[in-house]
């Protein structure tokens, strides 16, 4: 559902709230344009994580023109939907009732282990440039982009204003139920270089639109990254995905992630990843020896399964709007 403070939005279609959060000082009222409102840049990640941040919530209206184009009204940004890849019993939750209910509550955990979470913040580290935009879609109070790396402008989104405010690396966030309306989203067509979505696509009920909208605000050749793992807690997973996702395995659930990707026109290939390669990994192996036995065994396929089934099984599907950007 739409969140709990809400005004008339100009197209008629509905009311929302959209939260943003101010760096460092206020910033100047936003213009007629709905997307980010302008803020202080942020001289450096770890210096940014430091700093003393007011905050403040602004609420803005935004047309929707035809479910597609920028919030603003541009139009003729969005991707096309080829067609639908789940049916209508696929997009049913256990959990039938509001949405913005069940996320009323903050909750500052972490979903899964610090394992899991390190290959998502070094996929990131090797896809995203470094510079970029970039938009953490379905978040919360932390993201998982490299502390190191500088980028221009990192944007939120999530259902619960309290967890947005407190994620260190957000310049601005906005509050939106997704699957009540996937599009139509407050960002400029063509306006990032990368989009995040880490353990939450599974609880998506209308994901065509939503890639679509990713394929909008993404410029050509910017990436969008989609992880998950296979944990299921009840209050959570297990009633708030979706039928096709609870009854998939670790494999269906990469082919899914897939045609949601291949659903939308001008998407490259997805790329399905189990794991991905570490600098400590390639250490490890390193002072196993050039090429003696020790390495062998660590390299083997049987470690590769124990060091895999001692953590949250990672998956991760990568595509990129028109083509592949070079870093």
């Amino acid at each position: 559902m739409r969140s709990s403070v809400q005004t008339p939005s100009t197209s008629g279609r509905g009311q929302e709230q959209r939260h943003f959060s101010a760096r460092l000082r206020t910033p100047s009222p936003c213009t007629a344009h709905p997307s980010i409102c302008p803020t202080t840049p942020r001289p450096t990640p770890v210096a940014g994580a430091r700093a003393v941040r007011q905050k403040r919530q602004l609420v803005n209206t935004a047309a929707v023109t035809s479910g597609r184009g920028d919030a603003g009204g541009n139009g003729g940004g969005g991707g096309v939907v080829l067609r639908e890849v789940l049916t209508r019993p696929e997009r049913v939750k256990l959990d039938t009732g509001d949405d913005s209910a069940f996320y009323d509550m903050p909750r500052f955990v972490k979903h899964v282990d610090a394992d899991f979470l390190d290959q998502v913040t070094e996929l990131y580290r090797q896809r995203i440039p470094e510079g970029g935009a970039v938009l953490d879609l379905c978040s919360s109070w932390v993201s998982h982009l490299p502390a190191e790396m500088y980028y221009t402008k990192v944007l939120g989104h999530g259902m619960n204003a309290a967890e947005l405010a407190r994620n260190q690396r957000f310049e601005a966030y906005f509050v939106r139920d997704l699957n009540q309306e996937p599009d139509g989203w407050p960002l400029a067509d063509q306006g990032l270089d990368a989009v995040v979505c880490c353990v939450s696509v599974q609880y998506l009920q209308q994901p065509e639109r939503v890639f679509a909208e990713i394929y909008r605000v993404l410029k050509p050749g910017g990436v969008c990254i989609v992880t998950f793992s296979n944990r299921m807690f009840y209050t959570k997973l297990a009633l708030q995905a979706i039928a096709a996702w609870r009854d998939a395995s670790g494999f269906a659930r990469c082919q899914l992630v897939r045609q949601y990707f291949q659903a939308v026109s001008g998407f490259t290939a997805p790329e399905v990843l189990t794991a991905v390669n570490r600098p400590a990994d390639q250490q490890q192996q390193g002072r196993a020896g050039g090429g003696g036995f020790l390495k062998g065994l660590l390299d083997s396929p049987l470690a590769r399964l124990f060091r895999r089934s001692s953590s949250d099984p990672f998956y991760a599907v990568v595509a990129y709007r028109n083509f592949r950007r070079e870093l």
